[in-house]
C-alpha cells in the first residue's frame, strides 16, 4: 500500500529546515491535487516567509543569520 500524503496547506504555519530547501508551498510531502499551485519561497535570507497563495508562514529552524 502506498504512503499517504498528508493534505496540503491545512496548517498556517510550518517549521523548515535547510533540508527542506528549496523550499516550495506546497511542500513535496503534500497532496497537490486539492491545493494552488506550486511556488518556490525564497526563504534563506530573511528565515521566514509567506505562501502568496495561501498565507502559510514558513520559518526557517536552526539558520545562521549571517
Amino acid at each position: 500500500m502506498a504512503e499517504q500524503s498528508q493534505p496540503a496547506n491545512t496548517k498556517k504555519q510550518y517549521q523548515v529546515t535547510r533540508a527542506n530547501l528549496p523550499l516550495c508551498c506546497p511542500m513535496p510531502d503534500m497532496r497537490i491535487w486539492d491545493s494552488h499551485p506550486r511556488v518556490y519561497l525564497p526563504i534563506a535570507k530573511a528565515g521566514k516567509v509567506v505562501c502568496p497563495y495561501c498565507e502559510a508562514e514558513y520559518t526557517l529552524v536552526n539558520s545562521k543569520q549571517k
